[in-house]
């Protein structure tokens, strides 16, 4: 990967690691202030459980979009971690093709359905649920420029790299 492509993706990485500690925090204090409000207060405040919801929502698309690295997601690899190097290859070839012709399928109708939504807001924010959904169109997105970028490294000759059971990030 070129030294430009590479320097700019870890500079967005690490601006949506910035992102996803602050929607933690916010998530985190608001949760706070609800068990304040409920249990010592005794009034019972519903903005910060929906504000709660939709901190982790974007934390979890914008997270996965743009800061989870390939070798970090949650995989099946039963079958394509038997496989030597040309057959990773391949699986991979195929799951990043049909990852992408599968979101670029699911676009315009999800581009419908979240304009659609501008008709709708959250019962206690009252925000239109066309922005808070917009984060899927960027998420899908995301999803689609990482794979078609997994197909031109694949395609390149780049194997996946083997998994190994006995490394701490192996989900062990």
């Amino acid at each position: 990967m070129p030294i430009t492509i590479s320097s700019g993706l870890a500079w967005v990485r690490r601006r949506a690691e910035n992102v996803i500690a602050g929607l933690l925090g916010i998530m985190f204090v608001a949760f706070l202030l609800q068990i304040v409000f409920r249990y010592f207060l005794n009034f019972p405040i519903g903005w910060s459980s929906e504000l709660s919801v939709i901190a982790w929502l974007y934390m979890t698309l914008l997270g996965s979009a743009f800061w989870l690295k390939e070798s970090e997601e949650v995989r099946f690899d039963l079958i394509s971690g038997s496989l030597g190097s040309r057959g990773r290859r391949v699986v991979g070839l195929i799951v990043a093709v049909c990852a992408v012709v599968l979101f670029s399928m699911a676009m315009p109708a999800t581009w419908k359905y979240v304009t659609f939504m501008k008709v709708e807001s959250t019962s206690y924010l009252n925000i239109r649920f066309d922005i808070l959904y917009s984060v899927y169109l960027v998420f899908a997105a995301a999803i689609i420029v990482r794979y078609l970028w997994a197909i031109f490294s694949l395609l390149r000759g780049d194997a996946p790299e083997a998994v190994d059971i006995t490394k701490a990030s192996s989900g062990l």
